[in-house]
């Protein structure tokens, strides 16, 4: 099987749609002789840094010379993107290999595509000899592919805002239920800031697990995406970090990170304050407030829900009084209103156009909510005719801000690298 075609088959498996729970995965994984029970596993879940938070943990755990897994969703430019091995994209031909070995075992499981994928991640880690992988859910927790690993060694979740409400639930604490799902009898779990009620849900989902709930701890230091900070925890303190990713909220992503690593330590893993400290420092999560250029006047990001855009307005607001042109698309089940409003007041005009999705918020509507509150606004039939028209109007000292959707982002990075391909960024 070739890798296009491969890519043709798991991608018509998004025929199934989203379906959560755990029972297909199970057997597949039990036909397979459960690789994910051969390596350590760090879960990881939540609306918002989960990511990031993976990045921060795959690269500590890579600088102490482990050999790590790393699965996340979803990719900006290629699905290989999606399963690593030290930094390294897993291969087309893997792929298209695992996808014709997967295709026999599977026989009469009728798989989605994140169930396909998992499964090709988990087998691809134990056949790579990896000593820890690290696992982003999807998109919820309780019933989401990844929670099929049954004995993880530390849980994380990051803060929990409402997205995927068609999915999960239409409200916060029945979102935290679904995420919380991860929590494991007796496994110890990291947990991000939450608004009240979240809290309240996931703590009380922890003693019923009995699964010891960790500080993360804190993350100081001066403003500025510079300077150098420090982490004062359980039982490290560790000075003088420089993380490789931008923006104040990333301090408490780091903070989970470095929770969840002191944690690691604990249980035997050789992790350091030095080595964590150099890994934090090369860790890089593209796509996440990502300056294309060294003059920092494109700035790109994946805000996606409403919970990202308000980190996004967090840090423009750092950057005012620079002027900011948005190139702005969004999936179609996005909440609109709720993702401009917290950007529209840094904004001084709107470049409205769609993601290469199949479904997505139409242009339109996003350029009525500008227009509504007092924005110029214009609709693009695509991502490059967008930011062309924002880049010929672009004035000396200001901003250019592609954000909505890692789709979107994925494609201007495409556009400004001008169809060249882009160097894999983890390595």
């Amino acid at each position: 099987m070739a890798y296009r075609e491969s890519l043709d088959y798991l991608y018509g498996l998004q025929k199934f749609g989203i379906k959560l729970g755990l029972d297909n995965i199970r057997a597949l994984l039990d036909r397979l002789g459960h690789p994910e029970r051969t390596y350590g596993v760090i879960h990881v879940a939540g609306s918002n840094g989960k990511g990031s938070v993976c990045a921060f943990l795959d690269r500590m755990l890579r600088e102490t010379g482990l050999r790590v897994g790393l699965y996340t969703s979803p990719h900006l430019h290629s699905f290989t993107e999606r399963i690593r091995v030290n930094g390294t994209p897993i291969t087309e031909g893997q792929v298209a290999a695992y996808t014709a070995e997967l295709r026999k075992v599977a026989g009469d499981i009728p798989s989605t595509f994140f169930e396909f994928t998992t499964a090709m991640a988990l087998l691809h880690f134990q056949r790579e000899g990896v000593d820890f992988a690290v696992l982003e859910t999807g998109m919820g927790g309780r019933l989401d592919a990844t929670n099929a690993v049954e004995s993880p060694q530390v849980t994380v979740i990051t803060s929990i805002c409402r997205d995927h409400a068609s999915h999960l639930g239409g409200d916060l604490t029945t979102i935290a239920g679904e995420k919380g799902g991860i929590i494991k009898p007796g496994v110890p779990l990291v947990l991000g800031r939450q608004d009240p009620q979240v809290d309240r849900v996931l703590h009380a989902l922890a003693r019923e697990k009995q699964a010891p709930v960790r500080d993360v701890g804190s993350v100081l230091g001066p403003k500025g995406d510079d300077a150098p900070l420090s982490w004062h925890g359980h039982r490290w303190e560790v000075e003088g970090l420089r993380p490789g990713l931008l923006g104040a909220h990333q301090r408490e992503n780091l903070a989970l990170a470095l929770a969840a690593a002191e944690l690691l330590a604990e249980q035997g893993a050789p992790l350091i304050p030095a080595t964590v400290r150099a890994g934090i420092a090369k860790t890089r999560w593209p796509g996440r407030l990502e300056w294309w250029d060294e003059e920092r006047d494109i700035l790109l990001d994946g805000a996606h829900n409403e919970g990202g855009a308000a980190v996004l307005a967090d840090y423009l607001r750092y950057l005012m009084p620079r002027v900011v042109r948005w190139v702005v698309g969004l999936k179609g089940d996005k909440e609109a209103a709720a993702i401009l409003a917290p950007l529209l007041p840094f904004v001084a005009e709107l470049y409205c156009t769609v993601p290469p999705v199949e479904e997505a918020v139409p242009p339109e509507t996003l350029a009525c909510l500008g227009r509504d509150a007092g924005r110029p606004a214009r609709v693009f039939a695509g991502c490059g005719a967008a930011l062309e028209a924002a880049l010929s109007e672009r004035r000396p000292g200001e901003v250019i801000l592609v954000a909505g959707s890692l789709f979107l982002v994925a494609a201007a990075r495409e556009y400004l690298a001008g169809g060249e391909p882009i160097a894999d960024p983890l390595l």
